[in-house]
Formats: structure tokens, C-alpha cells, sequence
């Protein structure tokens, strides 16, 4: 994914309501941007840390500025903006990266489906049937470790619950982790965060749902998966 324009660096002061962030300019501006990750955000920042944030150039926004990289306490890099992680795996299918899922001949995107009234992310169609893609964007880091999710998440564990029940009918189901974080080496569900949405992802799992993890080179000028990490289950 290019970002045109590239984005621009300041200095994280705060995060703080959820949605809004303080940022500091080099040439000392002090404003609130947009941070657009329902997230608890943890291990993902400190304070006075490098960040990286676009500008929509729409002056009728309250925030026209958005958040979308942040520094780790370990130096590592974060895409924090959850709404770019469906596009940067739709990228990497198309594009021919994810060859666990080529073959594919259309692509869809937030189709409804399940028992649930759910959308899937993207639903990929072809000679051999169908394939559901549900996408979840992983920041969190411990020792190399991409935990999901950061927060109790009901969303997380209905999509799984939604994604087996395919599955026990034979239908492709995968779970996608588009790891937005430069210093994990592997993915693994948040036990101690979300006791539920693990043992879920268990279930799941052996009804046959697939999961796949693949994670982001990230700069100012591009945000691109480029390979596959392990998923420990």
C-alpha cells in the first residue's frame, strides 16, 4: 500500500480518550489528531516516542489528521490505524503474496453471512468454490510475540463461532492476522486477555478453520505484508 502523500512524523505526547491522541510537529505545533484503533493500544506506545500520521486535507473534519503509526517501547514500529488492515490483505491476495490464497478469481468485500448477522471482510470466489477471509489487525508484542486480542473482544469471538459453523459445512473459512508490527516473529491468542475468544479460537480451529498470520514491512512511504510468520495455537 504507497502512501501518497507520505506520512508525516511528530512526537506522541498522549493517548487518551480512546479515539484522540496529542501530537507534537518539529517545529513545536502542539495538536489533537484522530486515532482510529477501538484497541486498548497496549505495549504499542510511550509517551515522547516517534509517530507517523496522515492528513486527510478534508478542513470540515473535527480531527482531520489521523494516527497511524506509533513506536513501541522495544523500537519497534506499529500501524495502530485498524481501518488499513482489510485493504493491506486484499492487497496481498491480489497481488499474488498470500499463496495460501491464490486460485481465486473475485474477490468481495463485507458480504453478510452466518447465523449471526455478521459481514465478512473479503469472501473469494473461484473454480474450486468459495473462501471466507475474516481479517484482525495484531499490535500487541510481548517478546516477539503478537498476542490477540488487546481487549475482551465479544466481535472477535462471534466471528469465530461464525467462521466454524462454515467450516462444519465444508466451506473454506480462514482467519486472517495482519500483523502491523515489525517486531513480532509469531501469533497466538491473548489467553489471560480473552480467555473466551481462546478457547473459541481452539474450537474453531479443529472444525477445520484455517488461520493464517502474515506481517508489515512499514515506513512512511508503505505499509506492505510481505511474509508468513508461524501461528501457535
Amino acid at each position: 500500500m504507497k502512501l501518497d502523500p507520505p506520512l508525516q512524523q511528530a512526537t506522541l505526547l498522549r493517548r487518551y480518550k480512546r479515539f484522540l491522541a496529542d501530537i507534537e510537529t518539529p517545529s513545536g505545533e502542539i495538536f489533537t489528531i484522530h486515532c482510529p484503533n477501538t484497541g486498548s493500544m497496549k505495549n504499542c506506545w510511550v509517551e515522547n516516542s516517534p509517530c507517523w500520521y496522515s492528513d486527510s486535507g478534508n478542513p470540515k473534519r473535527k480531527y482531520r489528521h489521523t494516527l497511524e503509526v506509533t513506536t513501541t517501547p522495544e523500537g519497534a514500529l506499529a500501524g495502530v490505524n485498524t481501518g488499513r488492515a482489510n485493504a493491506l490483505v486484499e492487497e496481498a491476495i491480489v497481488g499474488g503474496t498470500v499463496v495460501e490464497l491464490a486460485g481465486y478469481d473475485k474477490l468481495r468485500r463485507e458480504v453478510r453471512y452466518g447465523d449471526e448477522n455478521s459481514r465478512i471482510d473479503l469472501l473469494l470466489s473461484g473454480p474450486e468454490g468459495e473462501c471466507y477471509v475474516e481479517v484482525k489487525n495484531v499490535t500487541l508484542a510481548e517478546g516477539g510475540r503478537g498476542l490477540f486480542p488487546d481487549a475482551v473482544s465479544s466481535r472477535g469471538a462471534k466471528h469465530l463461532r461464525e467462521l466454524q459453523l462454515l467450516a462444519g459445512k465444508g466451506v473454506r473459512s480462514v482467519l486472517f492476522y495482519c500483523v502491523q508490527h515489525t517486531g513480532i516473529e509469531s501469533v497466538e491468542a491473548a489467553a489471560e486477555i480473552d480467555p473466551v475468544y481462546a478457547e473459541a479460537l481452539k474450537e474453531a480451529v479443529a472444525a477445520g478453520v484455517e488461520v493464517l498470520a502474515y506481517r508489515a514491512a512499514i515506513s512512511a512511504e508503505e505499509i506492505v505484508l510481505t511474509d508468513a510468520i508461524p501461528f501457535l495455537c
